[in-house]
């Protein structure tokens, strides 16, 4: 079955930061996800609120999410990462997700053996900037760390929503980057007349079920979109299922087809929209 986790980000920023993270952590696992993902950024209580999510948690899978970057201003950032790594170790998470930063092609990333010195494995998140969040930062990070020092380059939290802020073709860039993937977030987006916006993945314009079927298989997903309403453990519980039956209705490609054989379909079909060829109203 898909291993499914909640983004506690999710419940909305001004709800977790009142209420504590150790309080969503608890509805998520009542409603059956396989694990969170506490967020550096909505922290209130630093250490203590760190380890009562860890009791609540138990064996539940955690990843913490740092809101600083590897690298600061082209240098890379020790400081950050000194505190990315002892929130994990204090939460008891094996996984730490951060953004390259500002990384300008030429960082030290032998540093990035602390993380594996640590017990901790690195995850690379492509986020909503331009230096850390489209392909050229990302394949140039790449191109520095895999072989460095004999080391191989970190696995990639691959945001579906995410390339949608920074210009990218989501599709493109899972062609480009699939092989590296070892968490997916799951977001839905909409266009909106000045930003795009998060929302949850069934609502979205991006093509959500193309996507998913691209990823490598086997790999945890974890819900980043907005989850509200009255019963928080009802609605989670929604779209965990929701989550759940859509890879284990995911069409099996043949091996022979590659990646390709699971984006050209998707590929045809949007730019058949655009042409107006479908018989839809071309978008704007």
């Amino acid at each position: 079955m898909q291993q499914v986790l909640v983004s506690l980000g999710s419940y909305g920023a001004w709800e977790v930061r009142r209420h504590g993270q150790a309080a969503f952590a608890r509805i998520a696992l009542d409603a059956g996800a396989d694990g969170v993902e506490v967020r550096g950024e909505l922290l209130t209580g630093a250490g203590d609120e760190l380890t009562r999510i860890r009791s609540i948690v138990g064996e539940a899978r955690l990843v913490y999410s740092s809101p600083e970057g590897l690298w600061r201003d082209g240098a890379f950032d020790d400081a950050a990462v000194g505190r990315a790594i002892d929130a994990a170790r204090l939460l008891g998470a094996p996984q730490v997700k951060m953004a390259i930063g500002a990384f300008d092609g030429s960082g030290p990333v032998h540093e990035l053996a602390r993380f594996g010195d640590a017990g901790i494995e690195l995850l690379i998140e492509n986020d909503q900037t331009e230096s850390a969040g489209t392909l050229d930062a990302l394949r140039s990070f790449y191109r520095s760390t895999d072989g460095a020092d004999g080391m191989e380059g970190p696995g990639l939290t691959f945001d579906m929503g995410n390339w949608h802020w920074t210009g990218e073709c989501p599709m493109l860039a899972a062609q480009a980057l699939g092989a590296r993937v070892a968490y997916v977030h799951c977001k839905g987006v909409q266009r909106q007349p000045t930003r795009w916006v998060a929302v949850p993945i069934a609502d979205s314009a991006a093509p959500w079920r193309a996507l998913l079927r691209a990823m490598p298989k086997g790999k945890p997903w974890a819900i980043e979109y907005p989850l509200a309403g009255d019963d928080l453990v009802e609605v989670t519980r929604r779209e965990i299922a929701l989550l759940r039956a859509a890879s284990a209705a995911l069409r099996v490609i043949p091996a022979e087809a590659g990646i390709q054989g699971v984006l050209q379909p998707a590929v045809e079909a949007l730019d058949s929209r655009l042409r107006g060829n479908d018989g839809l109203e071309p978008r704007p």
